[in-house]
């Protein structure tokens, strides 16, 4: 059957297409160094579609939820799948730590460290058990996968990572216990989620003072460097799903008020308070510092 002029012609866009997004795709998993503006010694960062999301959360310590492509609670814009285990505040920390580590090199080639110096750059103590749970935690972060997608405000496509190939935390590891050190892999295509400055960036040396015990507080500290915005509002809803929070809104509340309380006694937000939107819905709002 003969084809129209126009059929021949969307053809030939739509060749043309699978082309350039094929060129990106190669260029994207090249190793390539990445330099985040801004970022100083005392900071971390993390690409703000993933510290909006509820990829680590506050969640309790203990049998964790298993996921299977399930999307994550996240901004509208953005779409995000994650199969794995359920990730927290701490391992939000050793992954946060792992990238800062892996800018050392270009990304997709191989950066090793010192599991007692990454221990303490952590705030961890050396101790058999913390060795432990680095250990489960970097299996974790190899086994977690995201596809990611994010739309521009015109609903076109602006970046999607892991369709064709899976986006995993960390790429690979490799332990070897003669020099006590990890051999770590950061995939590439990392290097396009923290793009065109779109990471927060993370008080390092307030986060470490929080402790244990302050997820919460960490977990909104993440969200805070999300944005410029000097006055911030989120929803109750949204902070909730984000925060993997299944019991009872009263005491998500209650975790909530504590978290906002340690954020302000460490100067990084003031005024918060939770009060009801114009459109009558319950809403934190604070003022970033």
């Amino acid at each position: 059957m003969k084809r129209t002029a126009e059929e021949i012609m969307q053809s030939a866009h739509a060749r043309v297409a699978q082309i350039v997004a094929s060129a990106e795709q190669k260029a994207a998993e090249q190793p390539r160094q990445m330099f985040l503006p801004g970022l100083e010694d005392f900071m971390r960062a993390m690409p703000n579609h993933i510290a909006r999301s509820s990829l680590f959360a506050p969640v309790a310590r203990g049998r964790r939820r298993l996921h299977d492509g399930t999307v994550l609670e996240s901004r509208a814009d953005a779409e995000i799948r994650y199969s794995g285990r359920q990730l927290d505040e701490a391992q939000a920390d050793v992954w946060m730590q792992a990238m800062q580590e892996a800018q050392r090199r270009p990304l997709g080639e191989p950066v090793t460290i010192n599991r007692l110096a990454f221990l303490r750059a952590i705030g961890r103590a050396d101790s058999g058990q913390n060795y432990q749970w680095l250990h489960r935690t970097m299996q974790d972060l190899a086994f977690g996968m995201l596809v990611i997608e994010v739309k521009k405000s015109d609903g076109r496509t602006k970046l999607s990572i892991g369709k064709t190939r899976a986006l995993h935390l960390i790429a690979g590891f490799d332990y070897d216990d003669q020099t006590e050190t990890y051999t770590l892999m950061i995939d590439p295509r990392w290097h396009a989620m923290y793009g065109n400055r779109e990471f927060a960036l993370v008080d390092w040396d307030k986060r470490l003072q929080m402790g244990r015990g302050h997820d919460m507080a960490k977990s909104l500290q993440r969200l805070v460097a999300t944005s410029a915005d000097k006055v911030q509002r989120y929803s109750l809803e949204y902070l909730k799903a984000r925060a993997q929070s299944e019991g009872r809104m009263r005491d998500f509340r209650a975790a909530l008020e504590a978290g906002m309380r340690e954020l302000e006694r460490m100067g990084i937000i003031s005024g918060a308070r939770i009060e009801t939107s114009t459109r009558g819905i319950e809403q934190v709002v604070w003022t970033r510092l």
